[in-house]
């Protein structure tokens, strides 16, 4: 079949895919820059990238994040001018950042993201009801929304063409079946529900918005995809791109320790499981000695150093664990004490390879 065009807003990758958006700085300014410079859209996670940062020895967590979203969004574009292949010819690589609604710096993170020059701003963990009003200076800035059904797809729209006179610019319809980390469910139980399923939603937002919005914007599928023929699948259901996260941790390229990828190289299909998150979602990721405990029951955390969560049951009555912290362990490849979120995939990959490997196969003319 003949792959889709995918624009969003004013932005048209070369290929119709978009490289997920994983924290805590798993995709960072490296993985977002190359995944750019071979024709998709490289997205950086906002969520924690300055927990290594010099400016967080300096400065608090919150005033040192917005240095280091601006200089990575900087950063990305910088690699992937320099990277570009020379087959896309005077191409323009667009970068995106994937902002959590969840967070406590939400609103400076996508300002930041806009200051740093970011081409798309894609949104999760919530609904970002608001997320207009922090752009609005940014006319440029293409605004995509995560959503898990129609019906947070049409509650996002209403509210943004009431308030703000404004549309999405697309929607990335994720199933919490097969996706990683934060997944789109109200509870563990509910991350099966065949109405959340692939499928369902996808088809489904595409409804939506040709029947009761009317104007040609593109559905995104994510979760679970791992190589050309899930991507052919998502197409077959009216999908104009997807969205890959997992397939691109190992990579070279990406921004996470070799431990942590040397962890989805060991991980089988019944060492990746569902967990209650600190932010009161359900979440996956590979079963490690820390959340072998947890499932058991038993609550290890070291202190939160960032408040990084609007809404967290660790800040509030110390029954689960600081996520930030588990996370940065995860990132820095600290296998006994991290959190290492993942796609049900994760159990496919099987070496390190290049992004320029991983497009390959998706695109192989």
């Amino acid at each position: 079949m003949s792959m889709p065009v995918l624009k969003i807003g004013k932005h048209q990758p070369h290929y119709p895919l978009i490289q997920g958006g994983m924290g805590v700085a798993i995709s960072g300014a490296n993985l977002a820059g190359h995944t750019a410079s071979c024709g998709g859209i490289g997205t950086i996670a906002s969520v924690g990238l300055c927990h290594d940062s010099p400016y967080f020895s300096k400065m608090n967590y919150f005033e040192a994040n917005q240095i280091v979203m601006r200089e990575a969004v900087q950063k990305a574009h910088r690699i992937a001018k320099e990277n570009i292949k020379p087959m896309l010819g005077d191409y323009k690589p667009i970068i995106a950042v994937n902002c959590m609604v969840a967070l406590t710096d939400y609103d400076t993170q996508v300002r930041s993201s806009c200051e740093g020059g970011v081409d798309i701003l894609i949104s999760g963990a919530g609904l970002p009801l608001r997320l207009p009003e922090y752009t609005k200076d940014f006319p440029d800035v293409a605004l995509v929304p995560i959503v898990s059904s129609a019906k947070a797809a049409s509650l996002i729209t209403r509210r943004w063409e009431k308030q703000y006179g404004r549309m999405p610019d697309g929607f990335v319809v994720e199933t919490p079946h097969t996706a990683g980390g934060h997944l789109g469910a109200s509870t563990i139980e509910q991350v099966y529900s065949q109405e959340l399923a692939l499928d369902v939603t996808v088809p489904d937002v595409i409804k939506y918005v040709a029947e009761e919005l009317k104007i040609d914007i593109p559905v995104i599928a994510a979760g679970g995809i791992w190589d050309r023929s899930d991507m052919l699948h998502a197409f077959e259901l009216g999908a104009k791109g997807v969205q890959v996260g997992t397939r691109f941790v190992c990579t070279e390229e990406c921004d996470a320790s070799m431990r942590f990828k040397q962890a989805y190289i060991d991980a089988t299909e019944d060492d990746i499981v569902l967990i209650n998150s600190p932010a009161g979602l359900p979440g996956r990721a590979i079963r490690n000695p820390f959340i072998a405990a947890y499932l058991e029951g038993e609550v290890k955390s070291k202190p939160c150093f960032a408040n990084c969560l609007s809404h967290c049951r660790y800040k509030k009555d110390r029954s689960t664990f600081c996520i930030a912290m588990a996370l940065v362990d995860g990132c820095l490849g600290n296998w006994e004490s991290g959190l290492f979120f993942c796609g049900s995939s994760a159990s496919k990959a099987t070496k390190i390879e290049k992004v320029e490997q991983v497009m390959l196969d998706f695109f192989p003319e």
